[in-house]
């Protein structure tokens, strides 16, 4: 009876969290093989560890463009049968996947006329401008001529990529597939929002049959000989285009990616499993990096999140604004670009807020999810201010700050205005539809805010690590206005930073738990709760020096620390729950600011106890790669962590991570106006003996360095400099 009990309540919570939650991403089941991505600008494509697309349930498998899918299957057969994986890699830079496979044993008329592994088939793809380019390269192992079909299984759905999540829809567009001549196939498809979308499917050769659904080749190969065959698959392109040869797209493709890269900082470590770390994370940002106009922007993860996000996108460019701050450049020109300037319930939108997310599929240009343009963010828009005057300090770029000046005092406004809708100082959220996102933090799923007692926030919510965000926006906001020669203004804006950390500490400040409350609810009633906020509310600076202290000790401890990072929630909390999506799972990003707010405050033995345990973690990591979030079962020996079923790997700001905590290890301080780089109170973790940055670059100048681990020390050797820079390591406060 207890067992059915328990069961049954199971099931009820289940029905109760999707019912709460219109946009949750199910699980429905594990997938039969595992998944590879690649991403080009607004086209990415998820393959399973064969090269096929929807042959084996468990994946979001697809090529999709701007949140449509425009091939949902590409399988390959041989004689009908699916052929042996010996093996499946990504390359070092995302550029392209290859996969091994070889054939089974083949059987006709009850006899073997083709034994396993004679023929090795190499399957290389790559994405490059809106077109998915496959070559299968066959080769004959065998002593004897070998006689089979090769076949390719493909089919288009263009399914909104809310479709693919889960989400149901009552009606649906009109489509239908043709061949086109003989090495041709087109699907076409009229939306409901009128709006024609195709894919187009190439192959060469010609195909021995080509069909709506199938192409074959009836091949013969003689000993050793090989072969070639080439598919390219591409999304909206007109009726007259025909995709380059492979090998010069290949070519072509992967310059682009070397000279986007060109002029950022590199990372070189004595551990090598940490430089596996770095590059990873380094290949999957730059394959994150979208072409808009605006610049390069970082695309938030891989399948969901693969479009404009304001929130993912701020803080991935924060994290690597010591390493290219070219990246936040563009990141704030697109947002201010599309910063809100009406009123629209159903967007969330108010002017001055900056965007959420952005989507280009059917549904929202039918407005069936209000993610268009959606503004339901209460942090992006302090997150936008705080951005943009990191920026500043880093680079020294006043006309950049000049251009995006109006952007920013929009932004305060809001923040002072429609963002405080009861006036008392701090930013809250309520979304302002019911097809809204409930929650409006980075914790936005529906039971992420929460009281003592596990009752879920009701009302206005105003969390604890946005009062800081704004805290932090309006201090660097003041120093812009200073530059630009806004005395009054900026005379202002410190005047309302420091009334809000004063306001902030009576609100906020919780004695009973001993760090910050998680938030206030609508009836400004503490949520108290202890969560990994109150570290996030270390990196803002808005914290007392005594108080940051007690809330450093605290996420250090067994209940919030699992041994591989800090949880979102601390165990033993009402809602915790070590596998959830927000309730005490361990996200990269939010433990990387964390660490820079440990920095600030002089905490780097626990800097150095979290930089080890997010590497550990990365060392068990499939490709070294840390992913959106991981779960927080606490560490065991020689286990590695528990991964999350439906985490996006790789996601900006957690491929970011790393940087991040190297950044805060070092200390690294920028000083345009004196031409200096410091280290303040610079220590490396004990796996990390030497660091050395090439072409850390201050304005026109850079630097390159060389950080030795000595004990509890460092030693800092500056091996080339261009330009007029200065480096010096401070050992203060």
């Amino acid at each position: 009876m207890a067992i059915e009990a328990v069961t049954e309540i199971t099931t009820i919570r289940d029905i109760e969290s999707v019912t709460e939650s219109p946009f949750y991403i199910p699980m429905t089941g594990p997938a039969a093989r595992p998944r590879r991505a690649l991403k080009h600008d607004d086209t990415f494509v998820v393959l399973d560890s064969h090269g096929d697309i929807g042959a084996s349930v468990g994946g979001p498998d697809g090529l999709f463009n701007a949140d449509t899918r425009y091939l949902a299957r590409l399988e390959l057969l041989l004689n009908d049968m699916q052929p042996l994986l010996l093996g499946s890699n990504l390359r070092d830079d995302n550029s392209s996947l290859t996969v091994d496979l070889t054939n089974p044993d083949i059987f006709r008329n009850g006899q073997i006329v083709l034994r396993k592994d004679m023929l090795h088939i190499v399957r290389t793809i790559f994405l490059w401008r809106d077109t998915a380019y496959q070559r299968i390269g066959l080769q004959n192992h065998g002593e004897r001529s070998a006689s089979f079909s090769l076949a390719l299984l493909f089919d288009s759905d263009f399914a909104d990529l809310f479709e693919v999540r889960g989400e149901k829809r009552p009606r649906r567009g009109v489509g239908g597939g043709r061949v086109s001549d003989p090495t041709d196939v087109l699907f076409e498809y009229i939306g409901l929002d009128e709006r024609p979308r195709s894919t187009a499917l190439y192959f060469d050769p010609a195909p021995s049959h080509l069909a709506v659904n199938r192409a074959t080749y009836h091949l013969d190969l003689a000993p050793q000989q090989t072969i070639s065959l080439f598919v390219a698959v591409s999304c909206n392109k007109p009726a007259s285009y025909k995709p380059v040869p492979f090998f010069r797209g290949l070519l072509a493709h992967r310059r682009e990616m070397r000279q986007s890269t060109a002029g950022a900082t590199t990372i070189e470590t004595s551990n090598n499993i940490f430089n596996e770390v770095l590059c990873q994370a380094s290949a999957d940002l730059n394959m994150l990096m979208t072409q808009t106009p605006e610049g390069r922007y970082p695309y938030a993860g891989i399948p969901w999140y693969s479009t404009t996000f304001g929130r993912d996108a701020l803080i991935a460019a924060l994290q690597m604004l010591w390493i290219d701050p070219r990246i936040a450049r563009s990141v704030l020109k697109r947002l201010a670009t599309h910063q809100a300037t009406a009123v629209d319930p159903l967007a969330d939108a108010e002017p001055g807020k900056i965007l959420h997310e952005m989507r280009g599929g059917e549904m929202a240009a039918l407005r069936e999810v209000p993610f268009g343009k959606y503004y339901g963010s209460v942090d992006s828009t302090p997150l936008f201010v705080l951005l943009a005057g990191l920026y500043v300090e880093r680079t020294g770029d006043e006309e950049t700050l000049r251009e995006l000046w109006p952007a920013i005092e929009a932004a305060l406004r809001w923040i002072d205005g429609p963002g405080d809708p009861d006036r008392d100082g701090f930013v809250e959220y309520k979304r302002a539809s019911e097809q809204g996102l409930a929650n409006q933090g980075w914790k936005d799923s529906f039971d992420a805010i929460f009281h003592a007692d596990g009752k879920l926030a009701e009302g206005y919510i105003a969390l604890a690590e946005v009062q800081g965000y704004v805290f932090a926006g309006k201090k660097l906001a003041a120093c812009s206005a200073r530059r630009l020669g806004f005395m009054d203004r900026a005379t202002n804006l410190e005047a309302e930073a420091q009334i809000l950390a004063e306001r902030f500490e009576q609100a906020f400040w919780c004695d009973e738990l001993g760090t910050y409350a998680l938030a206030l609810d609508g009836a400004k009633k503490q949520c108290k709760v202890k969560t990994s906020n109150a570290g996030q509310v270390l990196f803002t600076g808005i914290a007392r020096e005594d108080h940051a202290r007690m809330v450093a000790a605290d996420l250090l401890r067994p209940h919030f620390f699992s041994g591989w990072g800090i949880r979102t929630v601390a165990r033993g909390e009402a809602r915790y729950n070590p596998m959830s999506y927000h309730d005490g799972s361990i996200w990269p990003h939010d433990n990387a600011l964390i660490v820079l707010g440990l920095a600030r405050y002089g905490l780097k033995h626990s800097v150095e106890q979290v930089f080890k345990g997010l590497f550990d973690a990365a060392t068990y990591m499939d490709l070294r790669r840390l992913p959106e979030l991981f779960c927080g079962f606490q560490r065991e020996r020689r286990q590695g962590p528990t991964l999350y079923p439906v985490a996006c790997a790789p996601q900006a700001w957690a491929s970011a991570t790393p940087f991040t905590l190297l950044e805060a290890a070092l200390g690294l301080e920028f000083d345009p106006e004196r031409g200096e780089i410091r280290l303040r109170n610079p220590r490396l973790p004990a796996f990390l003996n030497e660091v050395i940055l090439r072409n850390l670059q201050l304005g026109e100048s850079s630097v390159d360095l060389r950080v030795r681990r000595q004990a509890d020390d460092v030693s800092l050797e500056v091996l080339r400099t261009r330009g007029k820079i200065q480096v010096s390591i401070v050992l203060a406060r």
